[in-house]
């Protein structure tokens, strides 16, 4: 008579045919005992999703959830062998994928399932942000806290994948083949030009990260540059490469709020920052903007967005990808939707002057760092841990697909502060 163990195991067995039936995917699974499944006809082993324990595979059957596969994956008690992430989600049709709770056989599902139903086991944990986020920051919204749990991990981690400048947002790409560093180059550059930033210019970057806009908003443009963050590791190296550089008498960086910046600006940018504001202090957040900016300032926004509900009342339901996204990954995140940006800046003050869409480009630079990462894992592992650099390689992995799905995109989008009479900006794109 087979034990429970043996009987999970058949169980196993026959509940991955039952998948690659249906799913009919080009990689394999590897059971805990070494037993090596297709998950669809021909499907190739050279990348095998492994499933290092019965108590994964009973924790996924009972709680069959996006949230679930995040928790093992980043304890490693499932892993994916042979390649990274991004190329295993390539080997599956993921709209199959989410039918398969529809399409399966129930009777033979039920008989498959059973030994997983009974006895106890408890897979590892996955390091993620445990405490409760408060929506808006009159309430008491910790934006520092929330900010440090994903950009104080270590500098050099983000070192491993990111450009020699350090830009953690989309690159500009001039093609497929552009090198990552290259289209860093270009970003920071046309950034630059988009804001018509000259000599003299009173320069404000929120959000400005490691330091590299600033740093070439200075160096060529001649700006007087201020930058604010709310990392610590961030703050420590744009003031140290600021004093590489020699540019100590013209930009300055400091540990700061947004609402908590003072002063009048000629030219602002945020780039790859709003996401983290939240949907509740949009309002505040552009106020603050115009209240900052000269009459007809330029601002430069760049944000990752979602694609509007039909039903915009729909629009702040959650789904399952924010639930995990904000649970490991952007603790307090949350997307708005492009149109969304330009009714609430033309709302508060702006003249919306540019729109430029930059989804395909954010695919590339996602698809780079995950090869990065990947690449030079085991030295991720060192610096933050195993479960972190796994959840940042399925982040950037699911975040990739989910440009390529054009489920979320990526804008630019220029405003001024509004006035009446000429923008004072040339009537056409040419000088970009």
């Amino acid at each position: 008579m087979l034990d429970l163990g043996q009987k999970r195991l058949e169980a196993a067995r026959r509940l991955v045919e039952l998948v690659a039936a249906e799913l009919g995917a080009d990689l394999s699974v590897r059971l805990w005992d070494g037993t090596v499944l297709p998950l669809g006809p021909g499907a190739r082993d050279d990348i095998r999703l492994a499933v290092n324990t019965p108590a994964a595979l009973r924790r996924l059957i009972l709680s069959p959830k996006l949230m679930t596969l995040f928790e093992l994956y980043g304890a490693g008690d499932l892993d994916i062998e042979g390649g990274s992430p991004l190329e295993a989600a390539r080997r599956w049709d993921h709209i199959r994928a989410l039918r398969l709770a529809r399409t399966l056989d129930k009777r033979k599902l039920a008989g498959a399932l059973w030994p997983f139903l009974v006895g106890r086991s408890a897979p590892g944990e996955a390091p993620g942000f445990d405490r409760p986020v408060e929506a808006k920051l009159a309430r008491g919204r910790d934006d520092k806290t929330l900010i440090q749990f994903h950009y104080d991990l270590s500098n050099a981690f983000y070192g491993l994948f990111l450009d020699p400048e350090m830009v953690y947002s989309s690159g500009y790409f001039a093609g497929p083949d552009t090198s990552l560093d290259e289209a860093q180059a270009a970003k920071i550059d046309l950034t630059c030009r988009k804001l018509r930033l000259q000599l003299g210019d009173r320069f404000l970057e929120i959000g400005c990260g490691w330091g590299g806009v600033i740093c070439h908003a200075a160096k060529v443009y001649g700006v007087t540059g201020h930058g604010i963050t709310l990392s610590q590791a961030q703050l420590d190296f744009a003031k140290d490469k600021i004093r590489r550089l020699g540019l100590e008498n013209q930009i300055t960086v400091e540990l700061k709020e947004y609402g908590a910046v003072e002063g009048e600006y000629d030219k602002i940018a945020s780039i790859g920052m709003f996401e983290h504001v939240g949907l509740d202090n949009h309002d505040a957040y552009f106020s603050k903007i115009h209240a900052l900016l000269r009459p007809r300032g330029l601002y430069l926004h760049q944000a990752t967005t979602r694609m509007a509900t039909r039903d915009l009342r729909r629009f702040r339901k959650r789904t399952a990808y924010q639930d995990v996204i904000t649970r490991f990954i952007f603790p307090g995140g949350e997307l708005d939707y492009v149109g969304l940006t330009a009714t609430n800046l033309e709302r508060l003050g702006f003249e919306v002057i540019d729109v430029e869409t930059w989804r395909e480009h954010y695919q590339r630079t996602l698809e780079h760092w995950a090869e990065r990462l990947y690449a030079r894992r085991e030295e991720a592992q060192a610096e933050v841990g195993p479960a972190r650099t796994r959840l940042w390689l399925l982040y950037f992995a699911l975040f990739a697909l989910a440009f390529e799905r054009n489920t979320v995109s990526d804008f630019q989008v220029l405003a001024s502060k509004r006035r009446r009479g000429p923008s004072g900006l040339l009537w056409s794109r040419a000088d970009l």
